[in-house]
């Protein structure tokens, strides 16, 4: 099965995606394939990949999410493979308003599992299509970031202008 794979220059550094059939398999703030080929399920991962300078809308959605609107990013299909509380929770993280950070309890409530904090903050940590699945949205309770797989200084920066433009839209 042939993937494609796309690096596209963002404000936070190059920003890849590996995309088949018009939906993301991972994606990330790398330049490197490989540091995201190993979040992708066995069952789903890609024999080979075609290099491409566009992704259509899933490409467009970064530009826009760049350009102030987050929303064409949790319209672009995702197609991550786990367990039922984890692939629960995924879809629950694109619920999250952007400018509006839930902590990792609120999370695992919503989740629907209250007393699960642990494994709502795994089903981060194993999030394979980063921006698209928004785990950056997830953060302490004392309000520290925590954690973030490409690092605290881009999770900040998506934070920071969600933000602003939450603010800007009060």
């Amino acid at each position: 099965m042939k993937a494609q794979l796309l690096t596209m220059s963002t404000p936070d550094g190059p920003f890849t995606i590996i995309a088949r059939d018009g939906a993301v398999l991972a994606s990330g703030w790398t330049a490197v394939p490989g540091e995201l080929t190993g979040q992708i399920h066995a069952e789903l991962l890609p024999g080979d990949y075609e290099p491409v300078m566009d992704m259509g809308s899933i490409s467009a959605a970064v530009e826009e999410f760049y350009a102030g609107n987050p929303a064409p990013a949790m319209a672009v299909p995702v197609l991550q493979k786990s367990g039922p509380f984890r692939s629960h929770a995924w879809d629950m993280l694109r619920s999250v308003a952007p400018g509006s950070p839930v902590t990792y309890t609120e999370y695992a409530a919503l989740s629907g599992h209250p007393k699960a904090v642990r494994a709502a903050a795994s089903a981060c940590a194993f999030n394979a299509a980063a921006l698209f699945v928004p785990c950056h949205r997830v953060i302490r309770t004392d309000g520290t970031l925590g954690g973030f797989r490409w690092g605290l200084a881009i999770k900040e920066s998506l934070l920071d202008r969600e933000h602003a433009l939450a603010l800007a839209l009060k």
